[in-house]
């Protein structure tokens, strides 16, 4: 199961869908460390007691709702919200959430969340980290009526945009990928960094940063190019290249 050795807080305050999602958790093969019916007993856990991996937020609780939660807790721990509404999508992958689950939550969708968060932490827990190949990083673009391979070496950038995942390098390739979980889980230890929450950067390739609105960067890469880093990432990028 994707979510083996994952410690998982759960805060919900319906009290079956709480209940529901606690049992879906399990069977993936997660630990529920702890779970909270409202958002203030969500907060003082966080602020006072002990780790986690990953944190479920329901968007609308009592107290402190999931959104505040994730915009005071979302660099500490990857978080997933869950919710009835779709209308709180931008804002959720704008603060940096790992992924938006609409209730009822499936086994299937959640399965997918697990695996988005555990490439935002690297590797499972429980898993010794895979040995680097010997030979260049390389992944598949398609060419014509086929596919080219790429190497990592030579790519500045992924981006996702309507579930297909573009790799710049040299020009706009488009790979097989369907999210930036997958490029992240296909390079573990590689040092991709998310910048945004559809943008997938290569520290090496960037050439210069400077600030933008909000919090934000934008970031100057090899060949030209200018993306910019959400106001999660932009720090994140600071710290990896030492600025």
């Amino acid at each position: 199961m994707n979510g083996r050795g994952l410690r998982v807080l759960v805060a919900e305050d319906e009290a079956l869908s709480r209940k529901r999602l606690v049992r879906l958790l399990q069977e993936a093969g997660c630990s529920v460390v702890n779970t909270f019916a409202d958002g203030k007993s969500a907060l003082d856990w966080l602020r006072h007691r002990g780790e986690a991996d990953v944190l479920f937020l329901d968007i609308h609780m009592p107290n402190v709702d999931g959104l505040a939660l994730l915009k005071a807790f979302g660099d500490r721990i990857p978080v997933v919200l869950t919710t009835a509404h779709s209308e709180h999508a931008v804002e959720a992958f704008d603060a940096e959430a790992v992924d938006y689950l609409l209730k009822p939550v499936t086994a299937s969708r959640l399965e997918r969340a697990l695996t988005r968060a555990l490439a935002r932490r690297g590797a499972a827990p429980a898993d010794p980290a895979p040995a680097a190949p010997a030979g260049p990083l390389r992944y598949p673009v398609q060419a014509g009526g086929g596919i080219v391979l790429v190497d990592l070496a030579k790519t500045t950038h992924f981006e996702v945009d309507n579930e297909v995942v573009w790799a710049h390098a040299g020009g706009r390739l488009r790979t097989p990928w369907t999210a930036l979980a997958e490029v992240e889980a296909a390079f573990p230890g590689s040092g991709l960094l998310r910048v945004h929450r559809h943008l997938l950067v290569r520290p090496e390739a960037v050439i210069g940063l400077k600030p933008a609105p909000g919090g934000r960067a934008i970031i100057r890469l090899l060949g030209g190019a200018e993306i910019e880093a959400s106001r999660g990432g932009a720090p994140r990028l600071r710290e990896r290249l030492g600025i």
